[in-house]
């Protein structure tokens, strides 16, 4: 039951105030691969994967892409150092890392952290992998560090990140005009989020698109995980 404050104005409803954990260097195993705690020793492999594709940063504000092994090899070190954002490397069942992605503008007090830094490899996007990484991420954030939460923002004009949200289940509430400036150039944000109570039905759907009745013979999959969240085509 909602309680009153005395002086008669409405509040929100109660909630339990407990903080959320920090994240940390976990391991999280899935059928096509793993998430773990991002190291130095990623770099040359992601090196490999990301090299001669500078389309992949376009929409990373801050940084890449990078001229050779030696910078691009800093600034994973210099990123698998940070708290916040805490970063993770994806790495496939062969052993390969072919992207990153991390927690970040994590506020605990409030239980609000946000999924970013999203980079995949050519030879990440668009498999199962890459799906199953967002999966493992969000059930960590919601169901072991306790988060109710989960935020998605991009740049407005990058479509694909744009569809990926809604894919993934993240409702859409609005745009952030002049919102930062990325590379020297103005960049408006779409928030996108996810909450605890929302969290129930999207685990289920990714868990059906990910089980492997959802997957032919020709490894094509059988219905669209948009289609289970309900996002049109």
């Amino acid at each position: 039951m909602r309680e009153t404050p005395p002086s008669g104005q409405p509040v929100g409803e109660p909630v339990d105030a407990t903080p959320a954990a920090r994240p940390g260097p976990v391991t999280l195993q899935g059928r096509f691969g793993r998430i773990e705690k991002l190291d130095a020793a990623h770099a040359s492999a992601l090196w490999e994967a990301v090299n001669g594709h500078d389309h992949i940063w376009t929409y990373l504000p801050g940084y890449g892409p990078f001229a050779d092994p030696s910078s691009f090899g800093a600034w994973i070190a210099a990123r698998a150092s940070t708290d916040d954002p805490f970063a993770y490397a994806i790495v496939d069942t062969g052993g390969r890392p072919l992207g990153t992605l991390s927690l970040m503008a994590i506020r605990q007090a409030h239980r609000v952290c946000e999924v970013g830094h999203v980079l995949y490899a050519p030879a990440l996007q668009r498999t199962p992998l890459a799906t199953e990484a967002q999966y493992l991420l969000a059930r960590y954030a919601f169901e072991t560090l306790g988060y109710r939460r989960y935020e998605w923002k991009t740049d407005t004009l990058n479509t694909a990140s744009r569809r990926a949200a809604l894919r993934y289940g993240f409702t859409f509430e609005g745009i952030f005009r002049q919102h930062m400036i990325g590379k020297g150039h103005n960049r408006d944000t779409a928030w996108y989020a996810m909450l605890d109570g929302d969290w129930p039905a999207r685990k289920a759907a990714f868990e059906r698109w990910l089980s492997p009745d959802n997957f032919g013979a020709d490894d094509r999959q059988k219905i669209s995980l948009g289609e289970l969240n309900g996002v049109a085509s």
